[in-house]
C-alpha cells in the first residue's frame, strides 16, 4: 500500500471518529486535560459500555489513549503521531 493510500485510510478513520457528536464532545473535554471514563460519562445519558465503544473508536483512530490503573480507566488525547 502506498504512503498516500495509507494516509487516506488514516484520515478516513479520524473523520469517522469525529462524525459523531458524542465523540466530538469527548475530544473537546479531553482538550482540557485527561479524565476518567466516569467523568467523561457524566454529561451523557448512556450506559458505560456504550461510552466505552465511543472511546474505543476514538482510540482505534489514534485520537485518544486510555490507561487502566486499578478500577479507574483514564483517557487523554493522543499527542504523538502514530
Amino acid at each position: 500500500m502506498s504512503f498516500r493510500a495509507n494516509q487516506s485510510m488514516q484520515l478516513d478513520h479520524i473523520f469517522r471518529a469525529l462524525s459523531d457528536a458524542t465523540r466530538r464532545a469527548i475530544v473537546m473535554r479531553l482538550c482540557e486535560g485527561e479524565a476518567s471514563v466516569g467523568e467523561l460519562a457524566k454529561p451523557f445519558e448512556m450506559a458505560l459500555p456504550n461510552l466505552m465503544k465511543h472511546i474505543g473508536l476514538l482510540a482505534s483512530s489514534g485520537l485518544v489513549t486510555s490507561e487502566k490503573n486499578g478500577r479507574v480507566r483514564t483517557c487523554s488525547l493522543q499527542t504523538e503521531a502514530n
